[in-house]
């Protein structure tokens, strides 16, 4: 008996770790299943979908300007003027049945106020952009004259420098005076019968260089 007994001892206690071991494969499994992939950083995301449409800024501030320029010509002053003329006129004379707005004309109110709400900020809007295009203009404005002083600046310190050496060369005069002076040397030298090809120091005092010219 004691044999047959330690033998389902053994087998219940391999079912038990079995068992074990299968909810933990189950578990693991589960988890891996549950888990989200982990994203790859070298591909790029799948593009998501918006509950809230897209639209585009630079397309509704040229539809604002457009209106705000309407709105400030004479055109749209005389259209508003005739419709409220008309308007007035066909709810006060017109038949009692094809009235739509009697006095004192709420709905023709209500329209004008609506309008009023609108226009303002479509101008304000409008008024926006151009603030953000002149204050770009400026700025491209003040880039180009510091590039403007910065070649004025270089052009001048090159016309100095051009000065400079041209007060350096020598002229047709200082030469002319030198070579005169040469020539009465070497004269000079032959009366004594002595042939002697004097040289020109290097230093020679430009003084008279600068009376020359």
């Amino acid at each position: 008996m004691a044999p047959e007994r330690d033998g389902r001892e053994g087998r219940d206690g391999r079912e038990r770790v079995g068992g074990r071991a299968d909810a933990r494969e189950r578990a693991a499994t589960g988890a891996t299943a549950t888990t989200r992939p982990r994203t790859r950083l070298d591909q790029p995301m799948p593009p998501r979908r918006r509950l809230v449409p897209e639209w585009d800024p630079e397309a509704f501030g040229r539809l604002s300007e457009r209106i705000a320029r309407f709105l400030g010509t004479g055109r749209f002053i005389v259209w508003m003027t005739v419709v409220i003329i008309l308007w007035v006129v066909w709810n006060i004379f017109a038949p009692g049945g094809l009235r739509f707005d009697n006095y004192p004309f709420i709905f023709l109110t209500l329209m004008l106020s609506l309008q009023a709400s609108y226009a303002a900020p479509l101008i304000l809007l409008a008024q926006n952009r151009q603030d953000d295009r002149d204050r770009v203009n400026l700025e491209q404005d003040r880039k180009q004259n510091e590039r403007s002083i910065a070649d004025t600046e270089y052009l001048t310190r090159e016309i100095a420098s051009l000065r400079v050496g041209l007060g350096e060369v020598a002229t047709r005069d200082w030469i002319r005076s030198e070579l005169q002076d040469l020539i009465k040397e070497m004269e000079e030298h032959r009366r004594d019968g002595q042939v002697v090809f004097p040289t020109v120091p290097a230093d020679r005092p430009r003084g008279r260089d600068v009376e020359d010219r």
